[in-house]
C-alpha cells in the first residue's frame, strides 16, 4: 500500500526546501520529489574541472530573506557569506575604470572622477531607491491580494497599500518611475556620466532579456537592491562553499524536521481527481499521493508539461502560454591558472573580489540586446565575472582560481532554426574574446570551462527558455499578476495545488520568499478547512 503524505513538493530547489521546512515544522508529513541527483535546483556547487568547484547557475548572495535564515537556523549548519569589499568594478573602453561601493563617501570620490554633478546626486539617489526598496522588503514575505476574492481582495489590498499611501508624493512618484520607466530614462533623470549610469543600469538587465531602453526595466534594477548581507542592506556576497552550501544546509534542516527527499525522481504528471490535485505520478510509474501538491518549478513547466490540459482549463492554459519566459542568460564557469590582469588595473586587488562588469555604457547594453535579437547573441556580450576563490580557497587548487561568468544577451531560441547545441561553443568563445579585450592573457589562463546556454540551463535545471527568474519580471507579471491575475496568492487553478517557486511573488533570485509565503498560505487553508469541519 502506498504511503500517503500531507504534502508532496515538486522540486528540491531552495524555495521547495523552504516550503517543506515550514510545512514540516507545522507537523505535516512532507515529501519532496526531485528530478536531479542532488538538491538545490539552480543553487548548487559542482566540480566542473578536476580540482575546481563552483556555483553552477546561481552564483551570489543578497536576496535570501533574513527571516528564512533565522527560522531555518542556517548559520548553525554552516551558512556563511563573505561580503564584497566593493560592489562592482567596471573597466572602461578608454582604459579607465569605475568602482562602485565601499561606502557612500568612497563611491562619491569615484564618481567625481567622472562627474561632480553625479557625486552630489548620489546620496539622494540612494535615499530614493532605499525608500522604495523598503516597500518591497515589506511586501516580500506577504501573499499578494488575490484578485477575485471579493471583499478579502479589497481588505488585503488596502493593508498592503497602506505604507505606499503614507509615502510623501515625491516618493510615490519614484515608485511609479521605477515600475514603468526604462532604466535609461530613470537614470538619465539622476546622472550625466555614461560610466555612472552603466554602473547602476547593469542591474536592470540581469536575468532580463531586454534593453535598458525597454519600458519597465527600471524595476529589475530595483529588484536587485532590496536584499542584504550580514545585516547590511543592499550588499552582495560570496557563499562559502558556493551556493550549494546553502541548499545542502537547507536540506539537512528539512530532513531533521522529518521531510523525505527523493532524488532522481522526476515528475511525469500532477494527478487530479475531479477538481482537486491528489498527488503526482513519477516517470518511474510510482504515484505519490498527498492532500497538497506544491510545485517549485516554473509556471510554464508545471502547467504545459506536467498537467493534462483538461485539468488546467482552456482559459488558464491560454494565459500560461502567453506568460513570458526567457532571460537571455548564458552561464559559464572557468578554471583559471591565475587571476585575470585587467589593462586598467593589472595587479591583484579588491576589484578581483567584486562583481567585475564588462558593460561600460547603456549603449553597449542596448546593442547587446539588438545583436541578440538579430543574430542570436551579442557580438560584445554583457559579462559579470565573479572570482569566489579569492575569498574561498576550498574551490580551487592553491594559487589557482575559479570564475563565474554570468552573460547577457543570448536569445532563448536562436533565429533561422539554429540550435544552441551546435552554437554554444562559438558563443562561449565570443564571451572569452570580450573578457580578453579588457584582460589580455585571460584566454591563455583558462584550464577548463563549463558552458550552459539558455537551452543548457533548461535541460539541466528545468528553467524554461533558460529563464533564471522562472518568468519575466515585467509589470504585467509582478505581484498579484504573477503568474496569472486571479492566481497570485500561490494557489493553482485546481484545489490542493499550490505554486512555491520564483514564478510567483516576489519573483526571481535566491530569496526563499515564495517558499515561505506559499507554506503560510497552505497552512492558512488547512486551518480554515479544519475550522469548517469542526463547525459542521
Amino acid at each position: 500500500m502506498n504511503k500517503k503524505y500531507d504534502a508532496v513538493i515538486i522540486g528540491a530547489g531552495h524555495n521547495g526546501l523552504v516550503c517543506a521546512f515550514y510545512l514540516a515544522k507545522a507537523g505535516l508529513k512532507v515529501r519532496i520529489v526531485e528530478r536531479r541527483d542532488t538538491v538545490g535546483g539552480a543553487a548548487v556547487t559542482e566540480e566542473f574541472h578536476p580540482g575546481f568547484r563552483n556555483s553552477v547557475a546561481s552564483y551570489t548572495v543578497s536576496l535570501l530573506q533574513p527571516k528564512v535564515i533565522r527560522d531555518m537556523k542556517l548559520v548553525d549548519h554552516g551558512y556563511r557569506v563573505i561580503e564584497r569589499p566593493i560592489s562592482n568594478f567596471l573597466p572602461q573602453e578608454d582604459g579607465g575604470y569605475l568602482k562602485l561601493g565601499g561606502g557612500l563617501e568612497r563611491t562619491q570620490a569615484e564618481f567625481r572622477r567622472f562627474s561632480e554633478h553625479d557625486a552630489k546626486a548620489l546620496p539622494a539617489y540612494y535615499d530614493a531607491l532605499e525608500n522604495v526598496a523598503e516597500v518591497l522588503r515589506d511586501l516580500a514575505l506577504k501573499a499578494p491580494p488575490n484578485v477575485g476574492d471579493g471583499l478579502k481582495t479589497l481588505i488585503d489590498g488596502a493593508r498592503q497599500g497602506r505604507r505606499l499611501a503614507k509615502m510623501p508624493i515625491e516618493q510615490q512618484r519614484d515608485v511609479l518611475d521605477l515600475f514603468v520607466k526604462s532604466a535609461r530614462t530613470f537614470l538619465d533623470s539622476w546622472f550625466e556620466s555614461e560610466a555612472v549610469k552603466a554602473a547602476f543600469g547593469f542591474d536592470a538587465v540581469v536575468g532580463n532579456y531586454a534593453s535598458p531602453d525597454t519600458p519597465g526595466s527600471a524595476y529589475v534594477l530595483l529588484h536587485h537592491v532590496f536584499g542584504e548581507v550580514n545585516g547590511k542592506k543592499g550588499a552582495w556576497g560570496h557563499a562559502v562553499g558556493g551556493m550549494g552550501a546553502i541548499t545542502q544546509a537547507m536540506a539537512k534542516v528539512c530532513r531533521d524536521a522529518g521531510v523525505e527527499i527523493s532524488l532522481e525522481a522526476p515528475v511525469y504528471r500532477v494527478l487530479v481527481n475531479g477538481e482537486r490535485a491528489v498527488g503526482v505520478r513519477l516517470e518511474s510509474g510510482e504515484e505519490v499521493m498527498a492532500d497538497i501538491v506544491a510545485a517549485n518549478v516554473g509556471p510554464k513547466l508545471l502547467y504545459e508539461r506536467m498537467m493534462d490540459a483538461v485539468d488546467v482549463g482552456p482559459e488558464f492554459l491560454k494565459r500560461i502560454k502567453a506568460f513570458k519566459a526567457g532571460s537571455g542568460t548564458f552561464r559559464m564557469n572557468v578554471a583559471l591558472s591565475e587571476l585575470p590582469r585587467f589593462t586598467c588595473l593589472p595587479e591583484p586587488g579588491e576589484h578581483h573580489q567584486s562583481g567585475i562588469i564588462i558593460a561600460p555604457t547603456l549603449d553597449y547594453m542596448d546593442q547587446a540586446f539588438i545583436d541578440a535579437k538579430a543574430h542570436g547573441w551579442s557580438k560584445k556580450p554583457i559579462v559579470e565575472m565573479l572570482i569566489p576563490s579569492t575569498v574561498d580557497d576550498s574551490l580551487a587548487p592553491r594559487g589557482q582560481h575559479v570564475a563565474s561568468l554570468f552573460c547577457q544577451q543570448f536569445a532563448p531560441e536562436l533565429p533561422d532554426g539554429r540550435d544552441w547545441d551546435q552554437e554554444e561553443d562559438a558563443a562561449a568563445d565570443t564571451i572569452i574574446d570580450t573578457v580578453e579585450h579588457y584582460a589580455p592573457g585571460f584566454r591563455a589562463s583558462i584550464l577548463g570551462r563549463q558552458i550552459l546556454s539558455p537551452k543548457g540551463l533548461e535541460r539541466k535545471f528545468g528553467l524554461v527558455g533558460g529563464d533564471i527568474m522562472h518568468g519575466n519580471m515585467s509589470l504585467d507579471q509582478l505581484w498579484t499578476a504573477r503568474p496569472v491575475l486571479g492566481h497570485g496568492s500561490y494557489r493553482g487553478p485546481v484545489k490542493g495545488l499550490y505554486m512555491c517557486g520564483a514564478g510567483t511573488h516576489p519573483g526571481g533570485g535566491v530569496t526563499g520568499a515564495p517558499g515561505h509565503n506559499a507554506a503560510h498560505e497552505i497552512l492558512a487553508d488547512r486551518s480554515f478547512v479544519g475550522r469548517m469541519l469542526r463547525r459542521a
